[in-house]
């Protein structure tokens, strides 16, 4: 499979948040879509990407390590705003999901009480 070495935008932005180089960054990105092929199986797809950048994060944070707790600026852990995102964007989706189906559903009822009465 070819893989899709183009490198998010948000990279640059993770590498200083987590006090890496842009180019240890694009490392682990290249690693990060190497495993994410090796999981899924493909090289495109939300599946792929889901997983790329969230073992993107996993591998940045190994890298940087545990920030020490007496630190006055520790290092932020990046994994807790994607979960977030992801959560956020699930739970909009399955609004419009049920929301179809409470029309879709009324829809069908309307119909069958017509049938009825014809």
């Amino acid at each position: 499979m070819k893989h899709n070495l183009t490198a998010p935008k948000i990279l640059p932005w993770i590498a200083r948040k987590a006090g890496i180089s842009d180019e240890l960054a694009l490392k682990l990105w290249r690693r990060a879509v190497s495993e994410a092929e090796f999981m899924t199986g493909k090289a495109e797809g939300s599946d792929y990407w889901t997983f790329a950048v969230e073992r993107l994060l996993v591998l940045v944070e190994n890298e940087v390590g545990e920030a020490p707790q007496y630190t006055s600026n520790p290092t932020p852990r990046l994994s807790w705003m994607w979960h977030h995102q992801t959560r956020m964007s699930l739970l909009s989706l399955m609004a419009a999901e049920n929301t179809y189906r409470y029309w879709r559903n009324t829809w069908d009822r309307m119909r069958h009480q017509q049938k009825i009465a014809a």
